[in-house]
């Protein structure tokens, strides 16, 4: 079971790297009023929680630069940024860092329990693969709302708004 898991979580990532890679840049910062964020700040976002949430129960350190949680952290806005964000090129370069450390990844640390519960809201997660589960739950979260920005994008685009 724990290594479907993987096996699920580096399909996700895949997907989310092939999407974010055939948008335009000039589409990243734009956001449509109905929209909370931009699809920038949600790819910072699925960078800057997949580590923090690997963080919890894994032997996993976090290649991000620490200005990441400024710009990405629950709850920050483009509108609030007083820094230039990372480039398209540099989240890409995270994702892809990302998703080989998920390839080293062994199944067997999934089944640990952690050291304390971790309670997030109504959610409460016991093991490893708890977290990871959610941390790929998250992640499909994020890229089906940079799906639903780039078509509101285009859209817009097409209609010359």
């Amino acid at each position: 079971m724990s290594q479907s898991m993987i096996r699920t979580a580096l399909s996700v990532r895949q997907l989310v790297l092939h999407q974010i890679q055939s948008i335009p840049e000039d589409l990243f910062d734009k956001q449509p009023p109905q929209f909370a964020n931009t699809i920038r700040w949600n790819v910072g976002h699925i960078a800057f929680c997949l580590d923090y949430f690997l963080t919890l129960g894994l032997p996993f350190s976090t290649s991000l630069p620490g200005t990441y949680a400024a710009f990405f952290h629950t709850g920050t806005k483009p509108a609030d940024w007083t820094a230039a964000p990372p480039s398209k090129e540099e989240l890409v370069q995270c994702l892809s860092a990302q998703l080989a450390s998920l390839s080293e990844i062994s199944p067997h640390v999934l089944e640990n329990k952690l050291e304390s519960p971790i309670e997030m809201g109504p959610l409460r997660f016991e093991t490893v693969g708890e977290v990871f589960n959610f941390a790929f739950i998250h992640e499909t979260m994020h890229f089906s709302t940079i799906s639903c920005l780039l078509k509101v994008l285009q859209y817009e685009r097409e209609e010359g708004k």
